[in-house]
């Protein structure tokens, strides 16, 4: 594959799964403080990974989840945020401004906080009760903290009585580490293909719900935006019918992303509008893919990882057919701001 180092891949995300008897230790103690609620917060990339489990964790959990982006939650007052919260946040590099700000100001006001970091010893680890440390790169940091979060948040599940599955699932939550460089190899070609033929287009559209919506709206904006200067709408498969829906053309691109959960059927009224009416639909569904040792149960959880997976994909080959780094930055940690 184009751009691939498949020993750092597996060094990094089967390092995350390694991390499993600690994660279980950790998240063990925090259910003893029998916590009222439960915060996700981030900002940019990392917010986006918390909105499949604040989807996932409602539909499964009595206790109320809430994803935040980190600037706007200090600032709000949220009158459900208390000593009674246990909060999770992330930074790879663990020093993103505003997630070290809101792991300060939850410290502050007696919550339980909890830390995903690239390295010990960063400001963000520092701060927070329980931080977890694995080693990733840039590109597989999404991957990275997405397998450590699975183990997180359904260990606190369980612990609560609400996911009688859990060894099962994590058990099998080991294995994809190997399915996701499948993932990618069943991708390739499309992605090459999508990357070739649409490396001028300069507006997408982007489509998802339930758990594809985080991969959904990080995609469009921090890698379409961000990392490749495209303009981009993301849009709720939901939400796409009021409003958006009425400036499809028939040479508008759409990409749908599309998952196995219970909001299935929103991206598939998605579909059958924009097969009629654009000539430009790219359907990225992780049904398509292949995933050894995975029960058809769990497959609902796992677009957040299979579509981050195979976009990764897309983003090489974009990045090749349009001479464009995707380190590139113009003003992102490059300007005071």
């Amino acid at each position: 594959m184009l751009k691939f180092n498949y020993q750092n891949y597996l060094k990094v995300t089967n390092g995350a799964v390694l991390l499993r008897e600690g994660i279980e230790k950790k998240m063990d103690e925090v259910s003893k403080k029998e916590f009222k609620n439960l915060f996700l917060i981030g900002s940019g990339g990392s917010i986006a990974i918390m909105y499949p489990f604040e989807y996932i964790w409602n539909s499964t959990s009595t206790i109320p989840a809430y994803a935040e982006i980190a600037s706007e939650f200090m600032l709000q007052s949220h009158k459900q945020f208390n000593e009674n919260s246990v909060v999770i946040l992330s930074s790879l590099s663990g020093t993103t401004e505003e997630t070290v700000e809101a792991a300060k100001y939850c410290k502050e006001r007696g919550a339980t906080t909890i830390g995903l970091v690239g390295e010990m010893g960063t400001p963000l680890a520092n701060i927070v009760d329980y931080p977890i440390a694995n080693y990733a790169e840039n590109d597989y940091a999404a991957d990275s903290i997405n397998l450590q979060m699975y183990m997180v948040i359904f260990r606190l599940m369980h612990n609560n009585g609400e996911f009688a599955k859990y060894e099962q699932f994590v058990s099998e939550l080991e294995k994809m580490p190997e399915n996701l460089i499948s993932v990618k190899e069943q991708a390739e070609e499309k992605a090459k293909e999508f990357a070739t033929k649409y490396k001028d287009e300069d507006y997408h559209m982007l489509i998802g719900s339930g758990t594809a919506w985080g991969r959904t709206y990080a995609y469009s904006m921090c890698v379409l935006e961000e990392m490749q200067w495209i303009r981009t709408k993301s849009v709720h498969a939901a939400e796409f019918f009021h409003g958006t829906i009425e400036l499809v053309e028939r040479d508008t691109s759409i990409i749908l992303l599309k998952g196995e959960d219970a909001t299935r059927p929103l991206a598939d009224r998605v579909e059958r509008f924009a097969e009629k009416y654009t000539d430009k639909l790219t359907i990225f569904d992780t049904k398509d893919y292949v995933l050894e040792g995975i029960s058809p149960e769990f497959r609902q959880y796992f677009p957040p990882l299979v579509l981050g997976s195979l976009l990764q994909r897309v983003s090489v080959h974009l990045e090749d057919k349009r001479n464009h780094s995707l380190d590139k930055r113009r003003y992102y940690r490059t300007v005071a701001y």
